[in-house]
Formats: C-alpha cells, sequence, structure tokens
C-alpha cells in the first residue's frame, strides 16, 4: 500500500464509528498528480446523491506537465462502491445525523486508486478536552517511570 494523503484532523475532531474502502473514479491527470502526493483532504466529505456516492471537496492540484486538457482541483469525484454498501452508509448518515468524511487515500497493491471512508460522529468540545487532558497525563506518568529507572 502506497499512502498518498491522510486525513489526520479528521480523528480530532470526529469520532470514528465504523470505516470502509472504496473506489474512486479519475479522470485524465488526476492519477498522475495523485503519485506526486498533490492531494489535499482536510475539507473532503462524502454524500448519496442519486443511489451513488460521491466525493466532494477533495482537492488534486492540476499535473504540472500537463496540458489543456488538465482536470478541475475540486471537482466531485464518483466513488465505487457496492449498491448495499451505499444504501447502509447514505441511510445511516441521513437518519443518524452522522457524516463520511475519507481517513486516507492510497494506492493498493494493484496500483489503484483507494479512499478509507469513515462514519464518523462529530466529537463535543469536553471530550476533546479531556482526550488532552488524558493524553497530558500519559506523558507525565511516561516521564516519571523513565526518570525512575
Amino acid at each position: 500500500m502506497k499512502l498518498i494523503s491522510q486525513n489526520r484532523k479528521a480523528r480530532h475532531i470526529y469520532e470514528v464509528l465504523d470505516t470502509l474502502e472504496a473506489g474512486v473514479e479519475l479522470r485524465g491527470t488526476e492519477v498522475k498528480s495523485m503519485r506526486d502526493h498533490r492531494v489535499n483532504l482536510t475539507d473532503a466529505f462524502a454524500r448519496v446523491e442519486g443511489g451513488e456516492m460521491w466525493l466532494h471537496q477533495l482537492q488534486i492540484s492540476p499535473y504540472r506537465s500537463g496540458n489543456i486538457y488538465n482536470h478541475e482541483p475540486k471537482r466531485t469525484r464518483r466513488l465505487l462502491l457496492h449498491k448495499r454498501e451505499i444504501y447502509k452508509w447514505g441511510s445511516q448518515a441521513e437518519q443518524k445525523g452522522l457524516t463520511i468524511v475519507p481517513l486516507r487515500l492510497y494506492f493498493n497493491q494493484n496500483n489503484r486508486a483507494k479512499v478509507e471512508l469513515a462514519l464518523v460522529k462529530p466529537k463535543k468540545v469536553y471530550d476533546r478536552r479531556r482526550e488532552i487532558q488524558e493524553r497530558d497525563i500519559n506523558r507525565e506518568v511516561e516521564r516519571s517511570i523513565k526518570d525512575r529507572f
């Protein structure tokens, strides 16, 4: 697996409930631009529209050596999933008020572009603060143990 881009901010802002791997329908020079790691996942999200799942706000910068047929950087891209997966995730996102967010974009063993999607629920502010507080406490404990030995 060759990692292209990762959405690190998503795990801090959201609580991940479920993950799923999906293919991405790409055009022209998008693959070459992805191989150059010119991708931004931070604002991206997925939505079900017309029985298909679409990835919005995924920015793939234009290929540097491209020509007039370069791709549009923030166009919506179709995700390749089975109908039952689209229905299941779409209904959960709609009914429970959840969001579908991409976590990672990578090439698999067969050099196919894949995206790891997550069904997420936003964390409350106090949950984030508690998480930071626990992390700080664990760091202090590790330091004290390290200093003793």
